[in-house]
């Protein structure tokens, strides 16, 4: 008996070279993304800094993510994507160049940050939407975890790959390296060629693309299994922003130098491939909603455990095991909300769920500057860790119908 076998979404050319460009990309984002917070503690010493961040990164998303989603189920989603990857490499560029210049200040960093996010707004939605067009439906779990792993794989490499580079290269090289990867997808959106999608004609129609926007978030807001998940997913994610303060813990507290602060980044996604790639072998799982709940609360009980690790392997331990507990719940989330909703709604449905699993961990990043900055930064972790395991209990409570979901049978989308 075959113990592991070719995941099926992986057996779509097309997806395949699609998720193959998104990792070489990712890599160099997940870079830019170490090097961005080491940057910051190495321009200013006070945790408050990363509060800046998350601020200049979640107002886009609040503001840019309806129309983005509009945009994604009403115009053509690849060359949407060519366009956001353009300017995200004008963004890592231009990084770079200030960096070399030796002008670069924290408002830099924020500026170009702000600008990022806007790009993402409009990225994510047409990214997101386009994967389900590439694979059959059966494939659609198989698919997710896929994507997942790909993700999580760029988010071990490329912390690690910073940590290297910014020690015995310098910062702007980590920037410089992101704006090349960018290339990848661009090759990759050209290789797969048009992709058919179902869209919706409104733009163009200021009252009728108001319409389209507003259809979209009843959708979200009423539908008995999506919103939950959501609301689970930004609350969760707002108080476990364990990330965030990396910088601070691994040069502060565990007292490491720039490479053992790139493994530290990259254990949670440790974790998280390692999961995915079990998830991938399968193209459906039973009782999505109570695995859903579990992987959630251990997410947040591992957080805690994080936040009393006084040494680099407890940390790096405990890290994976709350990037196990994310990736499931990742994975399962998305699922959930491609399953329910229909191609023409996607683009709206991600955008607005953008602004929960975008928003809840960039104002995390808000809190936990704040928190840290005033009770320290063990607490601020610990804590966070508390107030996940608080809000996985109020959602069993608070929705029934999420802990008894079962995709299979669909048992609670329709109650």
């Amino acid at each position: 008996m075959q113990l592991f076998h070719l995941p099926p979404a992986l057996r779509n050319r097309r997806f395949a070279t699609f998720q193959a460009g998104l990792i070489l990309s990712n890599i160099g984002t997940q870079m830019q993304v170490t090097a961005l917070l080491w940057h910051l503690r190495l321009l200013n010493e006070n945790p408050i800094v990363v509060s800046g961040i998350g601020l200049a990164r979640f107002l886009p998303v609040l503001l840019l993510a309806p129309i983005g989603g509009l945009v994604a189920d009403t115009l053509d989603r690849r060359k949407i994507i060519f366009i956001t990857q353009i300017t995200m490499t004008m963004v890592a560029a231009g990084l770079g160049i200030l960096t070399i210049s030796g002008l670069i200040q924290v408002w830099h960093i924020y500026a170009l940050s702000l600008l990022n996010a806007a790009a993402l707004a409009f990225d994510i939605p047409a990214r997101q939407s386009l994967s389900p067009n590439l694979v059959d439906k059966r494939d659609l779990t198989s698919a997710m975890s896929i994507q997942s792993i790909g993700f999580n794989t760029g988010s071990i490499v490329g912390p690690a790959l910073s940590g290297l580079v910014i020690a015995y290269l310098g910062l702007q090289w980590v920037y410089l390296i992101n704006a090349i990867s960018f290339i990848a997808v661009l090759i990759v959106l050209i290789v797969i060629g048009p992709v058919k999608q179902k869209t919706k004609k409104v733009i163009g129609d200021f009252s009728a693309s108001f319409v389209a926007i507003r259809e979209g978030f009843n959708f979200v807001i009423k539908h008995p299994i999506i919103f939950p998940s959501m609301i689970l997913d930004f609350f969760a994610s707002f108080f476990s922003s364990a990330n965030t303060l990396m910088p601070f813990i691994a040069r502060d507290l565990l007292h490491l130098n720039e490479v053992g602060y790139g493994w530290l980044s990259a254990a949670q996604s440790i974790g998280a491939v390692l999961m995915g790639f079990v998830i991938s072998q399968r193209n459906r799982i039973r009782r999505q909603g109570p695995i859903l709940l579990l992987a959630v609360f251990l997410f947040g009980l591992f957080t805690v455990a994080f936040g009393l690790s006084r040494s680099f392997w407890a940390a790096f331990i405990t890290l994976i095991l709350v990037g196990a507990g994310d990736d499931v719940s990742t994975i399962l989330r998305n699922t959930i909300r491609q399953l329910n909703t229909p191609d023409h709604m996607r683009g709206r449905m991600i955008s607005l769920t953008a602004i929960f699993f975008q928003g809840g961990p960039q104002l995390g990043e808000i809190e936990a500057g704040l928190v840290a900055q005033a009770l320290g930064i063990p607490f601020a972790i610990i804590s966070g860790g508390v107030g996940c395991l608080f809000v996985v209990g109020l959602v069993i409570w608070r929705y029934p119908q999420l802990r008894s979901y079962d995709e299979v049978t669909n048992t609670s989308a329709t109650s």
